[in-house]
């Protein structure tokens, strides 16, 4: 059951660059439908509609996403999706949405939740959300992390106590943060069973995380409670006078990782996949007998492990292996899947081109 002091912000201003061509500016990752009928971020605020109804989910995005994320997602009010002056990372982002919500709830709970990932087990994933939101109400800094399923090295990982059970909804002091680890650093922490992906979930009350910038970020602290009342007829020119003046840092390095009272829920199976890149895609999906997946009518010969994503047109595949074909109306990729993390790279090129039709 929804309780009525929590509130979801949901963090909407990335831009996707690993799977273009499909994702630009206008329209990024988190508003494509990679897997499904339904965007991934129309998905991220209906798995959360137990817990908190869209008329209590905030979106923080930018200028470019915010017309097709107000049609994506009608039922959240549209005052409530805010469009950044500037990108200045994480903490500035949550540290204005707690903000605007300590001033409209004293004591309001507040859970940050990416808006590109899938999670596959929702009911599963709801019994980690009501237990972050109780310590929360506790006064704590909650955190989900996930039971690595294999030796990540783009991860972040959360520390735990020895002995930690997966899967337990009784929060754990975090030991420490871990920066993305090397190979060996990872399959040492997997094998350890103490060190959990950090998924960047976070669970705190509007005020506590207030406080927690007072003390490690003052300078961003400082300007943006300068902000007048969020109905206030000039907030948001005073919030883009001040906001691009807020120091750019993760809320990771700005609070985590300094506070003292961070708990971690530590998550079992909950089906969660942070959906980085074409490789990540072609995982989750149906395959056929030679390993070829994606979404569009494939005629394969000789041909495996192959994904292709190519709407309204018939893709023929011959004598070719463990590729990415992505086809939109102006532009085509093909890349070998197993480098498929490597396509933001392309997108830096068109920018050095200046070929912003293209982005």
């Amino acid at each position: 059951m929804a309780k009525p002091n929590c509130y979801a912000v949901i963090l909407a201003g990335g831009r996707g660059t690993r799977f273009w061509p499909r994702s630009r500016r206008k329209q990024s990752k988190q508003v494509l439908n990679v897997l499904g009928e339904r965007t991934l971020i129309q998905e991220t605020v209906e798995r959360l509609s137990p817990v908190v109804p869209a008329e209590r989910c905030w979106v923080l995005t930018n200028e470019h996403l915010r017309p097709e994320i107000l049609r994506q997602l009608p039922r959240i009010p549209r005052k409530q999706i805010l469009a950044e002056p500037l990108q200045r990372n994480t903490a500035p982002a949550i540290g204005l949405a707690a903000h605007i919500l300590s001033s409209i709830e004293p004591g309001a709970l507040m859970g940050v939740f990416p808006s590109d990932h899938v999670i596959l087990k929702p009911s599963r994933y709801l019994k980690f959300v009501r237990a972050a939101f109780r310590e929360a109400a506790r006064r704590k800094i909650a955190i989900l992390g996930i039971e690595p399923r294999w030796a990540e090295t783009g991860y972040g990982y959360i520390e735990l106590p020895k002995g930690v059970k997966a899967g337990s909804v009784e929060p754990q002091p975090v030991r420490r943060f871990r920066e993305k680890p090397d190979a060996e650093t990872a399959a040492a922490y997997v094998e350890a069973g103490r060190f959990f992906w950090n998924a960047g979930m976070f669970f705190w009350r509007a005020d506590v995380l207030l406080d927690a910038l007072r003390k490690f970020q003052p300078k961003t602290f400082t300007l943006l409670s300068s902000l007048p009342g969020f109905s206030h007829r000039t907030f948001a020119k005073k919030l883009a006078d001040v906001f691009p003046l807020c120091e750019s840092i993760s809320i990771d390095y700005a609070v985590l990782e300094r506070a003292d009272n961070v708990t971690c829920l530590a998550c079992d199976d909950i089906g969660w996949n942070d959906v980085g890149s074409w490789q990540a895609v072609y995982d989750l999906l149906a395959r056929d007998e030679h390993g070829n997946s994606g979404r569009a009518e494939v005629l394969a010969s000789d041909s495996h492990g192959n994904y292709v994503d190519a709407h309204g047109k018939l893709v023929a595949l011959l004598g070719v292996n463990d590729l990415v074909v992505v086809d939109t109306p102006d532009a085509l990729l093909i890349a070998d899947r197993s480098r498929s993390q490597e396509v933001g790279n392309i997108v830096k090129m068109l920018e050095k081109r200046k070929r912003d039709d293209l982005l």
